[in-house]
């Protein structure tokens, strides 16, 4: 059961784990793996290139003739055992797209927030009266002061679709310079960002779009 804190860092209370974050994590593992597998490799640019014998310029004449010279026979300074020669079997430009059904990220999501919830990392940030901006007083709500800030947990704090242009943007503000805290909303959160951080703190706002994302994802 998640506690609620609110805009100083004090408890204010509890609230209940959503049904849907109550499933054990562990029958979803190798669908965790495969979504976060996907989420990386989809990252990648896949731009890696290098060029064969025949791509390189120059070398189109034989360096030296067959026979008669003591050495080994070169048909070109553009082979691969030259320096400056083609490379044999090197990365060409591909693409790392992974696909995966939405019925198992769905799954590997919900399975990524369960986890969270059951080993308590998850803490519920009352909004409603959020005003913070300074680094000092946002580093108090989440470690208890600034110093602690530096070795503390690593935290991810997400907000929901309707706190954009309020809650949103003063949590970026507040946390940009904090190395340790990620600020993020519900639509770009994914499942590397939920288990890569300690623990999660999640408005009320974004709590409620988690169900929702969970049902549609």
């Amino acid at each position: 059961m998640p506690s609620v804190i609110d805009h100083t860092g004090k408890v204010v209370g509890d609230e209940a784990t959503p049904e849907l974050f109550t499933a054990d994590p562990s029958t979803k593992a190798n669908s965790i793996f495969r979504t976060v597998y996907r989420e990386f490799a989809n990252r990648r640019a896949g731009t890696a290139s290098t060029k064969k014998r025949d791509e390189v310029a120059g070398g189109g004449r034989k360096p030296w003739r067959q026979k008669g010279t003591g050495r080994a026979r070169q048909g070109s300074i553009r082979s691969p055992q030259w320096r400056h020669g083609g490379v044999v079997f090197g990365p060409l430009p591909r693409s790392y797209v992974s696909g995966l059904n939405k019925k198992e990220r769905r799954g590997a999501f919900i399975a990524a927030l369960s986890d969270r919830f059951a080993k308590g990392a998850v803490t519920i940030l009352d909004a409603s009266d959020f005003t913070v901006t300074k680094t000092r007083d946002f580093a108090a709500l989440l470690y208890g002061s600034p110093k602690a800030a530096k070795l503390g947990p690593t935290t991810l704090v997400v907000y929901g679709p309707n706190e954009h242009e309020s809650v949103g943007e003063r949590l970026r503000r507040a946390g940009a310079n904090l190395p340790r805290v990620g600020i993020t909303h519900t639509g770009a959160l994914d499942v590397k960002d939920v288990l890569g951080y300690a623990r999660l703190l999640v408005t009320r706002d974004a709590l409620a779009a988690l169900k929702a994302l969970g049902e549609q994802k």
